[in-house]
């Protein structure tokens, strides 16, 4: 139980991409006052946490209802992954002026989602909702998840000072590496469960 916990929070951390989002935060309220920036980090992280949260209860008869296997979700889902880590590998486009309020302070989009909650994440909840046997540890992984995402954000002015532009692409790099080998094992485990083809061993 310890370790699918560990490995959920570590999985949902990557998805997260806090740090990735470290620049775009900093770009988007950079002409707010702190206490105004820190409340808008636990707002958006809150909302995320929550559409997270309400995809782990709700994810399983949605599922249903679309008549969706256990492979299609496996390799849909491992196709998503693999999208989203190329995209922390090499550099993301800047956002629009448009994702922005018109008061220059934005809400739920683009920073709730999809910057926090994004496609991957979700679809990664939908799909351990359907196989997690105790929901509430997904739910408290994600809790842990979100807690420690809105740390990095609070602190996002520091880390950027500390580590500078840089050093923080490469930190995402280097976790979008683990994600696309991640990616490429749910890719793997889907085809294999499709095909009914052996298990390959695991060192």
């Amino acid at each position: 139980m310890g370790h699918d916990f560990l490995s959920s929070v570590f999985l949902l951390l990557l998805l997260l991409d806090p740090l990735g989002n470290v620049p775009v935060f900093l770009s988007l309220l950079k002409d707010l006052p702190p206490a105004r920036r820190r409340h808008i980090v636990l707002r958006e992280c809150a909302v995320a946490g929550v559409v997270l949260i309400v995809f782990v209860f709700v994810g399983d008869a949605l599922l249903k209802l679309m008549h969706l296997s256990d492979p299609a979700l496996e390799i849909s889902g491992g196709i998503i992954l693999f999208l989203i880590a190329m995209g922390m590998v090499f550099p993301r486009p800047p956002l629009a002026d448009s994702d922005v309020a018109a008061n220059g302070e934005p809400f739920i989009v683009p920073l709730a989602i999809p910057m926090i909650a994004g496609p991957a994440a979700l679809a990664t909840v939908l799909l351990a909702s359907r196989q997690a046997e105790q929901p509430w540890l997904l739910v408290a992984a994600i809790v842990v998840a979100i807690l420690a995402s809105t740390l990095i954000l609070l602190a996002a002015g520091w880390l950027s000072r500390i580590f500078g532009k840089s050093g923080l692409q490469a930190m995402e790099r280097l976790m979008g590496l683990v994600l696309t080998a991640m990616a490429v094992q749910m890719l793997i485990s889907g085809i294999r469960i499709a095909f009914n083809l052996a298990p390959a061993s695991i060192p």
